[in-house]
């Protein structure tokens, strides 16, 4: 069994991966952040793994954490929303942690093999062309901060002369949360989706194939039957959350520069690591099984302010509403939406 130092092991991604790496016998260092939430979350994990707190940008602490390890799966980084909201910070924990993570590995541990979770965000807004493949061109959206740091920490893994490889996620799913960030993805988008659980087993599976992944970049996502477009997706869910869709106002969506599209590629990994199990509707049978029915009774009722509530955090209708020209070319392009627009 292998040595493996875990970045990021409190996030969604990053516990279910620490939990299946727990299931099959290795040996974790699982590092992340302080925090009540994460302390408490981890824990469970401390009597069988080395559980650290601490920030992956202390070129010590990583050098101390590096040596001895085989594998280092890097899944820590500050996502959106924080990451539109604070640039600075984000450049250095995506870009410069990582970069502290390769020059531990140089001076350390040259021999360790480091897994590097990127994202579909890299390629940008794909509404019109939406059928991806990872040579593409990497044009990441304006203003997304995230993917500028995920293309640049890319191009320095490329050059490190490390033993690497690339994995770009596609929208893992895990239990949903409404997130200002929802309505920044236009309706029209066509969505392919992974499962928290599927990611997981390709990052633990990946241990075991480091010769056939070195050097090499993949799309990962989870296939023909995890695909549909992000207006169906929403319709469904709020469905199973007894809200009514038709109260949701198409304005309070952008209409561009966001990303996601349909992996034409994603079968590569699926080929090598045989990763798969869940489909789009395990995903919804998933989420209908966790919900509480009083939640979803008192949605059926409230549903009207609740939507009305929600959408009041749509920064592309605030945008409207306020005039904000910039934000409305990001958003919307040349053409203004209406507020009155369904």
């Amino acid at each position: 069994m292998a040595k493996v130092l875990l970045t990021g092991a409190a996030g969604s991604i990053g516990f279910e991966t620490l939990r299946q790496l727990v299931k099959a016998g290795h040996q974790v260092t699982a590092l992340d952040t302080y925090s009540r939430k994460n302390h408490r979350k981890l824990r469970q994990f401390r009597d069988k793994n080395c559980i650290i707190f601490g920030d992956i940008r202390d070129q010590k602490l990583m050098d101390k954490l590096v040596h001895g390890q085989d594998i280092i799966i890097h899944l820590a980084a500050i996502i959106p929303p924080q990451a539109d909201k604070f640039p600075q910070l984000t450049e250095s924990v995506n870009f410069g942690g990582t970069k502290t993570i390769v020059n531990a590995i140089k001076s350390q541990n040259p021999n360790a093999f480091l897994i590097f979770s990127s994202s579909v965000s890299v390629y940008g807004d794909r509404t019109k062309d939406f059928w991806i493949k990872t040579t593409d061109p990497l044009r990441p959206s304006l203003g997304d901060h995230y993917a500028a740091t995920k293309v640049k920490t890319e191009k320095m893994l490329r050059e490190s002369g490390t033993n690497w490889t690339i994995f770009r996620f596609t929208a893992i799913m895990n239990r949903p949360q409404t997130d200002p960030l929802m309505f920044h993805m236009p309706l029209d988008t066509k969505l392919e989706i992974a499962t928290v659980y599927d990611t997981a087993r390709a990052l633990v599976k990946a241990l075991n194939h480091q010769g056939e992944l070195k050097h090499h970049i993949y799309d990962l996502g989870g296939g023909e039957s995890c695909r549909t477009t992000y207006r169906e997706f929403l319709i469904k869910m709020f469905k199973i959350y007894g809200l009514q869709y038709r109260y949701l106002k198409d304005v309070a969506f952008a209409r561009q520069n966001f990303h996601c599209g349909y992996f034409l590629d994603s079968d590569n990994l699926e080929q090598i690591l045989h990763f798969r199990r869940d489909s789009l509707a395990d995903y919804y049978r998933i989420v209908s099984r966790d919900t509480n029915k009083f939640v979803r009774f008192l949605s059926r009722i409230f549903s009207r302010p609740i939507i009305f509530f929600l959408t009041q955090r749509s920064e592309p209708l605030q945008a409207v509403r306020t005039h904000n020209t910039s934000l409305i070319k990001r958003f919307f392009g040349e053409k203004q939406p209406k507020q009155g627009e369904k």
